[in-house]
């Protein structure tokens, strides 16, 4: 009995050692895992928040005029009719002093204005330049609100902007639209057969009653002078607006004088494109290629004729007729002027005087 008592007693004692032993294993302190590390990813744009145009608005709207006039048309056997126009305005000066488009007003015999406020008045006309599509009518009035002109060169495509004016000439105030700038520089063909150069492209709708109103940045300043819009039926989002740099500059000469001076060289000219170099056996595929010189013009004295190519004004490259014209829009009458151009193969260079453009 006492051998199985022993034998009992050190069986219990290796089982003891056995489960001690296990039993120190289960409380170890485990070997820390690392946490993964996040793969890289490129960086996001930072979103932000729709630009808060309520402040802006509320800043120009007061100046933003209506500008309706009265004319005179007729009918299919000729008849003179009544006919009244609705369009828009900007008041640039406390004395009156009101920028619109000329075929807002063209053919005028009476117009009204009314301002936000409620205050209405009769207006004339002041000057008008039809080669930019602008003219400078007058009200007499007291304590009247004005917008400023900002820089156009400075924008910058994607910048929001406000169009704000008597669009469909409903009641209750002008309409305020927004988009952004979706192009500048650009050059369109009005109906009237007028190109205008230097133009700002806008998505912010332009309706029927929207010219003459202005295209304003966030700052609250005239960056643009509405004036026409794409309406063929599959184009939505496509208007246009004269800048402000063009509308300025005209302004302050039809509120002088009531006319715009020109500089004159005395040609007409059109864009070389690859086909053109073809047809007429050019040695470039860009320029401004001469296709009419006027006689007795500065360019006919210095001895520039149809078929040369005009590629640099002074310091100026020039590669399409748009180029040609701001080129010269750009100096001031009686400037002298150095005009490099191809005639055939060869490059020649002319010098002359610009002078004032010759009236209609």
């Amino acid at each position: 009995m006492s051998r199985v008592v022993a034998f009992l007693l050190v069986m219990i004692l290796v089982l003891g050692l056995a489960v001690a032993g296990c039993s120190g294993l289960a409380t170890s302190t485990p070997t820390p895992i690392p946490s993964p590390t996040p793969s890289p990813t490129a960086s996001a744009i930072p979103v932000t928040s729709l630009p808060s145009i309520t402040d802006v608005v509320e800043a120009v709207k007061p100046a933003v005029a209506s500008v309706v006039v009265g004319a005179v048309g007729y009918n299919i056997f000729l008849q003179p009719v009544p006919e009244e126009k609705a369009g828009s305005g900007v008041i640039i000066d406390h004395r009156g002093y009101i920028i619109t488009n000329n075929h807002v007003v063209e053919g005028a015999e009476s117009i009204a204005v009314t301002i936000p406020d409620g205050r209405s008045f009769d207006a004339t006309i002041v000057g008008t330049d039809p080669l930019a599509d602008l003219a400078v009518i007058k009200i007499d009035g007291n304590d009247l609100p004005t917008i400023t002109f900002g820089d156009s060169s400075t924008l910058a495509v994607g910048e929001w902007v406000v169009a704000i004016g008597n669009a469909l000439g409903l009641p209750g105030g002008p309409t305020v639209t927004v988009g952004v700038v979706s192009a500048t520089g650009r050059t369109i063909q009005e109906q009237t057969g007028v190109a205008l150069y230097d133009v700002i492209q806008t998505d912010a709708a332009i309706n029927p009653g929207n010219s003459g109103g202005p295209l304003i940045n966030l700052m609250g300043e005239i960056v643009g002078i509405n004036t026409a819009k794409v309406s063929a039926v599959e184009v939505s989002g496509v208007g246009f607006a004269v800048s402000s740099n063009t509308a300025r500059m005209v302004a302050e000469e039809l509120i002088e004088k009531g006319y715009v001076t020109r500089p004159y060289l005395g040609i007409s000219v059109v864009t070389v494109t690859p086909y053109i170099a073809r047809n007429y056996d050019l040695a470039t595929e860009e320029g401004a290629m001469i296709s009419y010189v006027e006689s007795g013009s500065p360019a006919d004295n210095a001895g520039l004729r149809s078929g040369d190519v005009i590629i640099r004004f002074d310091d100026v490259p020039i590669a399409t007729a748009d180029d040609a014209v701001l080129a010269i829009r750009d100096h001031e009458i009686g400037d002298r002027v150095e005009i490099t151009y191809l005639r055939g193969n060869s490059q020649r260079t002319a010098s002359t005087t610009l002078i004032k453009r010759p009236t209609d």
